[in-house]
């Protein structure tokens, strides 16, 4: 046990906190998956729960494996993905697929495994985001330079996430504009920028609306979401109807494992509501307990944020730390009806591939850079990604 401990790197803490919310995700997600058995059909309770250990045993082989890397190599590697993530994510609008007559194109399949693009392109996004406000840091910003160089391959990627997801889309935006803050980049450009994107989005609902053909009923989904939350009249969404039924019926100390009942009514009951059969099971004390393992891990990434040296480590953690917890957030708002259906996960807890290998991913760079002494700032902004391609060949 000692020597598996030798090898771990960066804020133990981070790495207890992935630890403890993968465990207690078992019995959730276990309890949950009879939704999915015996309404939809779809395989055995203990089937979907073999399938999630295993994405998450594949997720800390994700986050030992990325730890390892030299945080510098994230720098010039988000410059060599933006290509392949652009590509990716033409190649998923492409051949999206259509559930319940709404278009569901997110997912491209890997070998029989769901692949969820648009989380990948989020996270190569916010490190080349923070690679140019690290590289430019010292320098007066050229408005129209920081167009091409850094507007330009943000916007394509978001247009390309847009049609399929809005509530990604708009996270990844909302990120992207607090690390240019933060990184130094002047605030009437970012007021441009925020303007220019709500211009795109109403374009963007405009073309929908006009050629519905062309993305089968994309707008409609976020319009009745939207109206269905905003109407405190009308009779609300049947899924969050359920979720407040399962978050009344948990009370303070809950039901107890496993007797969830609106679990069997609940779509979604094993990633976007999980948050509800929590409480529904666990009581307030088990929801109070996941809000405050997830706030550790706020106060653990800017731990790790104080300790860093450089620029581009500091924008680095917060542009991939803080996404997943406003996920969290998001998912637990839109569960107590604080918030529209969005479609947002509970990172490490909710089932599914993507959602825990990309934040697997993300934890893994910030464990990296947790872990490193030695790295400067001249170390990092000076390599070429050709450079680190052909170390990486070699």
């Amino acid at each position: 046990m000692k020597t598996i401990f030798q090898h771990i790197k960066g804020d133990k803490t981070i790495w207890a906190i992935v630890a403890i919310l993968a465990i207690f995700s078992f019995m959730p997600v276990y309890s949950a998956s009879t939704n999915l058995v015996y309404v939809v059909g779809n395989g055995s309770t203990l089937g979907h729960l073999v399938k999630h250990i295993v994405l998450l045993i594949m997720g800390f082989a994700i986050i030992y494996g990325v730890h390892k890397i030299p945080y510098r190599y994230f720098s010039g590697g988000s410059v060599l993905m933006l290509p392949v993530v652009i590509v990716l994510l033409i190649f998923t609008l492409a051949q999206g697929t259509t559930i319940g007559g709404a278009n569901a194109s997110r997912w491209i399949r890997i070998g029989g495994v769901g692949f969820q693009t648009s989380t990948l392109a989020g996270l190569v996004l916010m490190v080349y985001v923070a690679r140019y406000l690290a590289k430019n840091k010292e320098k007066i910003i050229n408005f129209k330079e920081s167009l091409w160089q850094l507007w330009l391959p943000v916007s394509v990627v978001l247009m390309l996430i847009l049609p399929a997801n809005f509530s990604t889309t708009a996270i990844i935006f909302v990120m992207i504009l607090m690390v240019a803050f933060i990184g130094g980049y002047p605030l009437k450009y970012i007021g441009f920028i925020l303007g220019a994107g709500i211009v795109a989005l109403s374009f963007f609902v405009l073309i929908a609306k006009a050629f519905p053909d062309a993305m089968p009923n994309r707008v409609q989904t976020w319009q009745s979401r939207i109206e269905s939350f905003s109407d405190k009249q009308g009779k609300e969404a049947y899924q969050v109807e359920k979720a407040k039924i399962a978050i009344a019926t948990g009370g303070t100390i809950g039901l107890g494992p496993g007797k969830s009942v609106q679990k069997n009514f609940l779509p979604q009951s094993t990633s976007d509501f999980i948050f509800a059969i929590i409480v529904e099971e666990y009581g307030l004390i088990g929801g109070f307990l996941v809000v405050s393992i997830y706030f550790i891990l706020l106060f653990r990434i800017f731990v790790v944020i104080k300790k860093t040296t450089t620029i581009f480590g500091t924008l680095l953690v917060l542009g991939v730390g803080i996404p997943i917890i406003f996920q969290a957030t998001i998912n637990m708002a839109v569960a107590t009806n604080l918030f529209p259906v969005t479609g947002q996960t509970l990172p490490l807890i909710s089932s599914g591939g993507t959602s825990i290998w990309m934040t697997c991913f993300a934890l893994g760079m910030i464990l990296s850079v947790s872990a490193s002494k030695e790295e400067t700032e001249e170390d990092i902004l000076d390599d070429n990604p050709l450079d680190i391609l052909h170390e990486t060949i070699d």
